[in-house]
């Protein structure tokens, strides 16, 4: 353990760590943890999905899962690419090219949040089903991304915290020689494992399936209230560092905090929306 830290500042220098974005260069071809933890996300959501789904009165049937998981795909790809540029780089439309370099850059949760939203939106109405119930089984399966992907960021030190001295702080190779917070692993801890550990009791261990919305206005609150605050711990995009010194909140805090509203709504509602629940498969319903 000693040997990864420096000598000079004696805070875990994050090179000595050895990671990297590339997973497996073979020269002709790299494939990056970026790319790896999204999917993984889709692989595993749909595998827990399918457990979901096999609980009485769920919103959608086994093929309509196989099939939602195309809409998912490039709900979160396209919104999350489209997201970052719109919300955080938007100058990027000037050099169309650029869009599809998505390692530049890389991807906005806030976009794609909204792109799954649509996304599920088009299949509920093409399918008929009821499009609040296929969110909150959705949400349930998020922890998923929300942690891998803010590991893989991580493991690009990439988005990295505030100078602070900590004892866990870390030097990034691009953060300068400060220590810094790495706000990454709050972000993988409070978005992912917290979550996961209220939403998925939730769903196996009580009626809030039932109650159309809640588990999704859940995983909204969970989402907002952990990146607002989080976000007093990580640095602003350079770019972007002017919004914070003159408002004192960061673009991530003005987009979470729609989340944040919606979320009160859908939970403090939801118990009007509970009604007997049919099932998509078989004939009982669920009171």
């Amino acid at each position: 353990m000693i040997e990864v830290f420096t000598a000079a500042t004696g805070y875990l220098n994050y090179s000595d760590l050895g990671l990297g974005p590339v997973a497996l260069d073979l020269g002709f071809f790299q494939l990056r943890w970026y790319s790896l933890s999204y999917l993984a996300m889709i692989l595993l959501g749909y595998w827990y999905l399918t457990k979901l789904i096999k609980k009485p009165g769920a919103p959608m049937s086994r093929e309509h899962a196989d099939d939602l998981i195309l809409y998912m795909t490039l709900g979160v790809i396209l919104g999350g690419r489209l997201g970052y540029i719109l919300f955080y780089k938007p100058e990027i439309f000037l050099t169309p090219i650029e869009i599809f370099k998505v390692w530049n850059g890389g991807m906005s949760l806030h976009g794609g949040t909204l792109g799954v939203l649509f996304a599920l939106w088009i299949f509920a109405r093409k399918h008929k089903l009821s499009y609040l119930r296929i969110c909150d089984y959705i949400a349930v399966c998020v922890p998923f991304g929300t942690f891998l992907v803010r590991l893989a960021n991580f493991v690009n030190g990439e988005l990295w915290g505030k100078v602070t001295t900590v004892p866990w702080a870390m030097v990034f190779p691009d953060g300068g020689p400060e220590p810094r917070h790495p706000s990454q692993l709050y972000e993988a801890t409070f978005e992912g494992l917290l979550m996961a550990a209220i939403l998925w009791p939730l769903f196996w261990k009580t009626d809030a399936r039932y109650k159309p919305g809640f588990l999704f206005g859940c995983a909204a609150l969970i989402y907002g209230f952990s990146r607002f605050s989080i976000e007093f711990f990580r640095q602003p995009d350079s770019h972007l560092q002017w919004l914070a010194d003159q408002t004192g909140f960061s673009m991530g805090q003005y987009l979470t905090m729609p989340m944040i509203l919606i979320g009160l709504f859908l939970v403090f509602t939801a118990k009007k929306r509970r009604q007997r629940v049919e099932p998509v498969m078989g004939s009982d319903s669920v009171a």
